[in-house]
């Protein structure tokens, strides 16, 4: 995805560039918050950790409820949320600038690991992530249900014309009814092995040119919504799609990577302080799509901050008083 920095020749070069360079931004968690369910007994007591995120919505959540259950176990956090592009995140995890982050399989195994080709099943796949930077210095932690890969969807309206439910549906109504599938894509989306043209060819679908139009990914949900295209690109835990009452269509041939959320820690700073784990993992369990959904839209739909929605969710869940 292109909010992610797929694209892995953008992503090496990014990395050339900030590999050497430290963190320089940055401020303390000063939450006023106990244990809960988690952190009993405050083991993280006299740590003092960075935790990082990407500049997206679910990032910004994903770190802030890190950030959160560390101070509630007892640990000093300094909040380096927020970074510009996929690596830089990475690197500062990597180099030793920061502490842990919440980041997806896919990206990992796609991007920072450089391999083309996805793994169907998200266990394995984070299996593979987990051995092949072990010896990069990180450890993962179980993945979270959380699952933010691409897909297609409708507005109410067309699915009770078409009754797609899956991807392999709209590529039978392609065919029976090419004028039918209209779509809204990325620019990226439509020309990429792992968007527009891997899923025709895995789905046996030939689009016509003139029934794709390309704009950016804002636009795509309200022209979804709209119904001026019958089918647009979407991202699975994006907020909109429960805000605008979309319906998802299921990728019943497995062909987008997975990008399941999954703590990635700095292996030496899992080594002093291995309790991040019993911390981490009850609150990564309970992270799937309706979640994520629901939290986003908190944000880009309601105009919450982040942090705020990450704390009263945490409260709310029993992880943290």
């Amino acid at each position: 995805m292109s909010t992610r920095g797929r694209t892995r020749l953008l992503a090496a070069a990014v990395l050339v560039a900030v590999s050497g360079c430290g963190l320089t931004s940055g401020s303390p968690m000063v939450d006023d918050v106990s244990p809960g369910t988690i952190g009993r007994g405050r083991p993280l007591k006299g740590a003092e950790l960075t935790v990082v995120s990407k500049q997206f919505t679910e990032q910004l959540i994903l770190g802030a409820i890190m950030g959160i259950a560390f101070e509630a176990a007892g640990a000093r956090v300094l909040d380096r949320t927020g970074i510009q592009g996929s690596v830089g995140t990475r690197a500062a995890v990597e180099n030793g600038d920061a502490d842990a982050a919440y980041e997806y399989t896919g990206t990992a195994w796609i991007t920072y690991l450089g391999n083309s080709e996805p793994i169907p099943d998200p266990r394995r796949q984070w299996r593979a992530v987990r051995d092949a930077d072990a010896r990069k210095g990180l450890t993962w932690l179980p993945p979270a249900p959380l699952n933010n890969t691409y897909a297609l969807a409708t507005n109410q309206a067309n699915y009770r014309k078409y009754r797609t439910t899956t991807l392999s549906d709209v590529a039978t109504l392609s065919k029976s009814d090419p004028g039918a599938v209209t779509l809204c894509v990325e620019g990226e989306f439509a020309n990429r092995a792992d968007g527009l043209p891997g899923l025709e060819k895995t789905y046996g679908m030939d689009i016509p040119a003139r029934n794709i139009t390309q704009m950016d990914t804002g636009i795509i949900y309200t022209q979804t919504t709209k119904g001026a295209c019958t089918y647009g690109e979407v991202y699975t835990t994006d907020g909109r799609i429960r805000s605008m009452h979309l319906v998802v269509t299921q990728d019943d041939r497995k062909f987008f990577p997975n990008y399941n959320a999954a703590p990635m820690i700095r292996t030496a700073t899992f080594k002093k302080w291995p309790a991040i784990a019993n911390v981490l993992d009850p609150i990564t369990r309970k992270l799937d799509n309706s979640v994520a959904q629901a939290l986003n839209a908190k944000v880009d739909v309601e105009g919450e901050d982040p942090h705020a929605v990450a704390l009263e969710w945490l409260k709310g869940e029993g992880f943290v008083k």
